[in-house]
């Protein structure tokens, strides 16, 4: 079975390749580093706030669906039963 020259994982599929994955390795975790160096993090006040919202919607569209649910199950047990 032949492989294709411009195959990308042929380096990757290689024996001979795992110093090569390892340098790969770390210089990704070095790239991770570098762009979580760059990200401009909320502040704890904003961080809580957001948070706490998000658990009032969640909660919200939890009720809501609940009585959705609850409504067409006495629907259906009505009319199907």
């Amino acid at each position: 079975m032949a492989r294709a020259r411009g195959n990308p994982l042929r380096g990757v599929l290689d024996d001979k390749s795992s110093a090569r994955r390892s340098r790969g390795i770390f210089a990704f975790i070095g790239e991770v580093w570098t762009e979580l160096n760059r990200v401009t993090w909320p502040s704890r006040d904003t961080a809580i706030r957001l948070t706490m919202l998000v658990l009032v919607v969640t909660i919200v569209a939890a009720i809501f669906l609940g009585i959705w649910d609850f409504g067409f199950t006495q629907i259906a047990d009505r009319y199907i039963t």
